[in-house]
């Protein structure tokens, strides 16, 4: 089995998304960055932009207003100012 990724995504108002996932494309403040299970420690302030999340050859893409990022080897913590869904899955 292939290592996974940890990714919970929260607003002020609730917990948005939660599950194990493959890989995160992340809007930060300097730069878009990614991030893949066991990745170095990472804390990062967010811009408003597009999260994108991949799994098993899908994408799901949720749009933030800026906030904050947390990343552990463990799994990657989205705190955001607000969420909005995106586009929907890809193939």
């Amino acid at each position: 089995m292939a290592d996974k990724l940890q990714i919970d995504l929260v607003s002020p108002e609730k917990l948005v998304f939660s599950a194990q996932v493959d890989g995160v494309q992340i809007p930060g403040a300097e730069g878009d960055f990614g991030v893949l299970p066991n990745h170095s420690p990472v804390m990062a302030m967010l811009r408003a932009g597009t999260l994108v999340i991949e799994n098993d050859g899908k994408t799901q893409d949720y749009t933030l207003d800026g906030g904050f990022v947390d990343v552990t080897p463990q799994g990657v913590t989205v705190l955001a100012e607000s969420i909005g869904e995106g586009a929907g899955e890809e193939a």
